[in-house]
């Protein structure tokens, strides 16, 4: 994303100077349709199995085939956002998840389904990466880690309410009522965000590389592997939770015969357990660095999902399961802010497209690590926690792997304010004195 000149200079967009609560809440609600189309039809799963004729491994590929629409979407997005502005990619996008929504309502086989969800992922992904974009376009300086604060929060409690709705959409009738309550989310948004947002990327601030340049960016971020492994990293660390995600439902409500409502009680515990972790983080961030985080953290998240896995196998009890899955995904909410945080520190002359990256290798690992447990078969809980500590140890390895890397990069210090992307023009970038 292209960083613009010092709010003095004659082409910069002007800057918001009070941060409205109107403004807020609509980005809030923007960034918080993607973990609503993640969550929200989970408890349903049995259902959707026998409502549809099918089997647990493909309604798992529903949710495989949304979180790659969420990766695709991201990276394609944000791409076409720096060059067009923000306002047209967001209400086209907006309008499809409304049509996928709707299409899912009537559909007749899990093959559509897979393909609808699809879709409804790769058009939700227009709202968490152009929340984030819109904000930096309007508000600099310490306001933008205030609105970004406030939108990660409701990334953290979406989650916990999404289950819970849908459990009561359980109570009502159909899971198709879930995807009819999606459609008239989507609908809302669409008309606050033609009403109430303006285009907030000028045409001066536009990228002017085009494909091209965005590919070149994202192929120089690969082949860093201070970054990509950073990337991997965080990836198969939010793997574990993209596969607790995937089978807990029948876990908890096939294998112990939980209801719905328990089950909503449950998987809210997990994620009030990720959002504290996080919230602990940024209460640590300043006293210690992140990547002495990841050092800590990421091996006792090896420690808690081998302890999980222990424990399924020998049969221990549900509040057992229960505590570890919680502690395990705790660890979670240190890792997702400490990996940007590291990644995007040594990469500001290319920020946005490094931010761009770093959400897709997240729901693209999970994508395909998600649906594993459906695929090997056996006893699902089991299979669950196998698959999470497996994952996890792969986060470890490449920790280690990138110690000696991390200590070598160096901090990317020659951009002033808001991030670019290689293709910014060097008048554009403004060099920061050396602290001290």
């Amino acid at each position: 994303m292209v960083t613009p000149p010092p709010a003095s200079s004659p082409s910069a967009p002007p800057r918001a100077t009070r941060i409205t609560v109107g403004f807020v809440l609509l980005l809030s609600a923007l960034t918080a349709i993607g973990p609503l189309t993640i969550d929200l039809y989970l408890s349903a799963f049995p259902q959707i199995v026998t409502d549809l004729g099918t089997t647990e491994s493909r309604i798992q590929l529903t949710l495989t085939a949304t979180l790659a629409g969420l990766a695709l979407g991201q990276l394609l997005i944000g791409s076409l956002s720096d060059a067009i502005g923000r306002r047209l990619p967001l209400l086209t996008a907006l309008s499809l998840y409304v049509l996928a929504s709707v299409g899912i309502v009537f559909v007749q086989s899990i093959e559509m389904l897979t393909v609808l969800r699809f879709v409804q992922g790769l058009t939700a992904a227009a709202g968490m990466v152009l929340s984030m974009a819109i904000v930096r376009d309007n508000f600099e300086g310490f306001q933008v880690g205030k609105v970004i604060a406030r939108l990660m929060l409701v990334v953290g409690v979406a989650p916990i309410l999404a289950p819970t709705i849908g459990a009561q959409f359980l109570r009502m009738g159909s899971w198709r009522l879930m995807f009819v309550a999606l459609a008239v989310f989507g609908v809302l948004l669409l008309v606050l965000a033609a009403l109430r947002l303006k285009e907030s990327l000028p045409p001066s601030m536009r990228r002017t590389g085009g494909t091209v340049a965005a590919l070149r960016s994202y192929g120089s971020l690969v082949r860093d592997w201070s970054f990509f492994g950073l990337a991997l990293l965080g990836g198969f660390y939010m793997a574990a939770m993209f596969t607790y995600i995937s089978a807990s439902t029948f876990v908890f409500q096939e294998q112990f015969g939980l209801s719905a409502q328990q089950y909503a009680i449950i998987f809210g515990a997990g994620a009030v357990s990720v959002t504290i972790g996080s919230q602990v983080n940024g209460a640590l961030v300043g006293r210690v660095t992140p990547e002495q985080i990841l050092r800590v953290i990421v091996p006792v998240g090896m420690v808690l999902s081998a302890a999980l896995l222990a424990a399924t196998l020998s049969g221990a009890g549900l509040p057992v399961l229960v505590a570890l899955i919680v502690l395990t995904l705790g660890t979670a909410g240190f890792v997702m802010p400490s990996v940007p945080a590291v990644a995007l520190e040594r990469n500001a002359h290319r920020a946005g497209s490094a931010a761009a990256l770093l959400g897709a290798m997240q729901f693209g690992v999970g994508a395909g690590i998600a649906p594993l447990t459906g695929l090997i078969g056996g006893d699902v809980t089991i299979t669950m926690a196998a698959v999470m500590f497996g994952v996890i140890s792969v986060a470890g390895l490449l920790l280690l792997s990138l110690t000696r890397s991390l200590r070598a990069a160096p901090v990317d210090t020659t951009v002033h304010g808001l991030p670019a992307t290689d293709d910014v023009p060097a008048d554009a970038k403004v060099a920061v004195p050396a602290s001290g």
